[in-house]
C-alpha cells in the first residue's frame, strides 16, 4: 500500500524514515484555525486528522499520515509564535515550570470515510531562566516555526531539564506510536522498532532518557 506523508515538516520526514519505509510527501491544502474552545489534546487531534483527510482527494489510493504538535502550558495551547518577540515571551513563561507537548497522529484512506487519530504526550520540565542564554538562542532564528519556540532537537535542548515520555513524540512524529497504527493498517516496518529506540538516531535522543 502507498504511503503519504501529509507534512512539509523535514523534522516528520526524517522521523519517519527511520521505519525503513518507502512513503512520498505531499504539502497537506490545509488551514490551521484554531479553536480557542479546545484543548490541546482536541486540537492537536483535528489538526492531525484534518491535514490528512485534505489529500485524500489528492491520493485516493493511500495510506497518508497526518501529525500535529501543540504545547499545553497549564490550560493555556501553546503553538508557533509568529515573531521573535512572541518566541521570548512564551520562553520567558515556561523557564523552570512543567508543561505538555502533545503529538497527535491520523491514518486517513485509502476509503474516503476512514480515519483513525491517536495521542503520544510528553511532559517537559525546564530550567530556570538564563538570559545569556535565552538571548544566544533567539539570535540563531531556531525558536520560529517551533511550537513553544524551541526545538528539542536542537538548541533548545539546552533549556530541558528532564522529559517524561517518547522523544520522538517531542519532536514531532511518535515512532512507536506511528508503527503501531501503521502495523494495524496493514503495513508492517522491516525495521525493529526496539532496536531502533535503543540506538536513538537521532540529533539529542540520546541525550533524554525517561
Amino acid at each position: 500500500m502507498r504511503l503519504i506523508l501529509a507534512s512539509t515538516s523535514p523534522r516528520r520526514h526524517e522521523l519517519l524514515a527511520l521505519l525503513g519505509l518507502l512513503f512520498d510527501v505531499v504539502a497537506p491544502p490545509f488551514i490551521e484555525q484554531v479553536q480557542p474552545h479546545l484543548s490541546a489534546d482536541e486540537q492537536a487531534m483535528a489538526f492531525a486528522a484534518g491535514k490528512a483527510r485534505s489529500c485524500l482527494s489528492i491520493c485516493s489510493d493511500a495510506l497518508i499520515l497526518g501529525s500535529d504538535t501543540l504545547i499545553s502550558l497549564g490550560s493555556e495551547v501553546l503553538g508557533k509564535p509568529i515573531d521573535l518577540a512572541g518566541a521570548e515571551e512564551m520562553l520567558r513563561r515556561m523557564a523552570g515550570k512543567k508543561h505538555r507537548i502533545v503529538t497527535a497522529v491520523a491514518l486517513a484512506g485509502p476509503e474516503p470515510e476512514r480515519c483513525e487519530a491517536r495521542l503520544a504526550e510528553v511532559l517537559v520540565t525546564m530550567k530556570p531562566l538564563n538570559e545569556a542564554a535565552l538571548a544566544a538562542y533567539l539570535r540563531t532564528g531556531d525558536s520560529l516555526g517551533k511550537a513553544g519556540a524551541y526545538s528539542i532537537q536542537g538548541d533548545g535542548a539546552a533549556f530541558i531539564e528532564r522529559i517524561e515520555g517518547d522523544f520522538t513524540a517531542a519532536v514531532g512524529l511518535p515512532l512507536r506510536l506511528v508503527a503501531e497504527m501503521l502495523h494495524q493498517r496493514g503495513l508492517s516496518c522491516p525495521v525493529d522498532i526496539d532496536h531502533l529506540y535503543a540506538r536513538r538516531p537521532y540529533p539529542n535522543w540520546d541525550r533524554f532518557r525517561d
